[in-house]
């Protein structure tokens, strides 16, 4: 599975508003519901936070990947987001989250959401394509780094 059969150019966030954890997954679930008006936001931004209250879906390194599943969809969605500044968003590591990948997915379909996550890790592992994004100008140029990375590896 590639990142870009689940996120294209529109999904991308260049410069999140959100302060704190919840204001970032509710800024992201609403740019994922306008352009899927048929999710419920509501609902998405339950199951997201309630997947946070389990354990924090900040993985280190500046990164976090908030995920749930949702049972009226029919295939994994994706929303990118960058904080330059940075969000405390419990992350392991103890340090502010940049970089923010939100993953949704059908409820019955385990093996897509495990693909889609593992994509994700692996893609961000790399220091200097974390870096790259913390460079990047644009929405344009977020996508452009994530798709050549994903074509690369």
């Amino acid at each position: 599975m590639k990142i870009t059969d689940f996120l294209d150019s529109a999904m991308v966030i260049p410069h999140l508003q959100g302060r704190n954890k919840t204001a970032v997954v509710m800024e992201m679930a609403d740019w994922l519901v306008r352009s899927f008006p048929a999710l419920d936001r509501e609902k998405l931004v339950k199951v997201l936070l309630e997947r946070e209250k389990i354990g924090s879906t900040a993985i280190g390194e500046g990164v976090a990947i908030p995920h749930g599943k949702l049972p009226e969809i029919d295939r994994v969605h994706g929303v990118f987001a960058r904080s330059p500044e940075g969000v405390d968003f419990d992350s392991v590591d103890g340090y502010r989250t940049h970089l923010f990948f939100l993953l949704v997915a059908p409820e019955n379909s385990p093996g897509e959401h495990l693909k889609a996550l593992a994509r994700i890790s692996r893609l961000l592992q790399d220091a200097e394509f974390r870096a790259r994004l913390m460079e990047a100008s644009s929405a344009v140029e977020l996508f452009n780094a994530i798709k050549a990375e994903d074509d690369r590896v």
